[in-house]
């Protein structure tokens, strides 16, 4: 076991708990007593200690009572750190501002509505510590408790995400997650205005992995998401994605360049051999190709520039500093992912 952020014979990991709350009134409650057996040392099935050292609620200033109940809630337990946010950011800037706040070893990060269970935090734990991973999912075995067509949008936008926008590999992402804490600080801290949450974490996560979760009913009806918002979401997440979309205008700009000069340069062998019969087409087709080619390799220039402002204004990072991953992960683990 890992002699690095836990001492494995006296110390626990210590784990922070950040849920994002919009209209958390009816649910939070019956979510926050389930932490209270979680608070006191526990076991993971791997004989892992670990211990909830904080849940941190993060007010979004949505409707209802939801500040009322996490004041009842934070005068009750001394374990529960509300934050409140000064309007209405959406879930993912809430998530962060918990995130940024925490102080655990590891940060869990889960909805309001009761949909995850907290019960699988020890899994999410054994999962990480099994892979060497930074980052574990939950991802759930059963169907999550919505529509089909709100199931199957969102399905293709995170196949979407995972094989072809995303930098490199990622694991399909879901909003119950388990992520190395200082990691979770790291993003929290220079993730720029409207960027994707998940997006943020893949720039920096080397190894993902996902656990499977059940995903239970929610405690409420599902309607903060409409699917307005569900679309705004998919595109924020297909523009915070990164320059993808502006490589691939580049290399069209390139290849329309040579197919041009190539087509070119047959039409005017044609038209000297007599091959063309009527007079002004090859001049105007060649015309057309250079000029065509000439367009679309400047959009491919200025979508280099364009780009490298995208990533800047995004607040991707040139690079984290972490600890010794042989620090944090078991020695055996981290040797046994070098050999693959």
């Amino acid at each position: 076991m890992s002699q690095g952020i836990q001492d494995a014979e006296t110390l626990p990991l210590n784990v922070s708990v950040v849920i994002p709350v919009y209209r958390g009134e009816e649910t939070l409650p019956a979510l926050i007593a389930e932490f209270v057996p979680l608070i006191a040392e526990q076991h993971t099935r791997t004989g892992r200690s670990f211990r909830i050292s904080e849940v941190l609620l993060v007010w979004d200033r949505g409707p209802g009572r939801s500040d009322a109940v996490i004041r009842e809630l934070a005068s009750t337990y001394e374990w529960i750190k509300p934050i409140w946010l000064s309007r209405n950011f959406g879930q993912h800037a809430a998530t962060l501002a918990g995130m940024t706040s925490s102080g655990g070893d590891w940060i869990v990060t889960l909805d309001e509505d009761g949909q995850h269970d907290p019960g699988f935090i020890p899994d999410l734990i054994d999962t990480a510590y099994a892979h060497g991973a930074q980052l574990v999912y939950g991802t759930p075995t059963n169907p999550p408790p919505h529509s089909a067509i709100r199931n199957l949008g969102s399905k293709t936008a995170k196949r979407l995400f995972t094989n072809v926008l995303a930098d490199s590999k990622f694991a399909e992402f879901s909003s119950y997650r388990l992520v190395l804490g200082e990691i979770g600080r790291s993003v929290a801290a220079y993730t720029g205005n409207g960027v994707y949450l998940d997006v943020a974490l893949s720039w920096v996560v080397a190894d993902v992995t996902t656990c499977p979760v059940q995903a239970r009913q929610e405690g409420r009806k599902a309607e903060n998401y409409n699917y307005r918002r569900l679309f705004s979401h998919f595109g924020r997440l297909v523009i915070s994605s990164g320059t993808k979309p502006l490589v691939f205008v580049s290399w069209l700009g390139i290849f329309f360049v040579l197919m041009g000069g190539l087509v070119s340069l047959y039409v005017l062998f044609k038209r000297f051999t007599g091959a063309v019969p009527v007079t002004g087409w090859a001049s105007v087709f060649v015309a057309l190709m250079v000029i065509g080619g000439a367009i679309l390799l400047s959009l491919g220039i200025v979508a280099q520039y364009v780009g490298a402002a995208t990533n800047m204004s995004l607040g991707k990072p040139l690079y984290v500093v972490v600890r010794d991953p042989a620090d944090t992960f078991d020695p055996a683990v981290e040797r046994s992912r070098d050999n693959k």
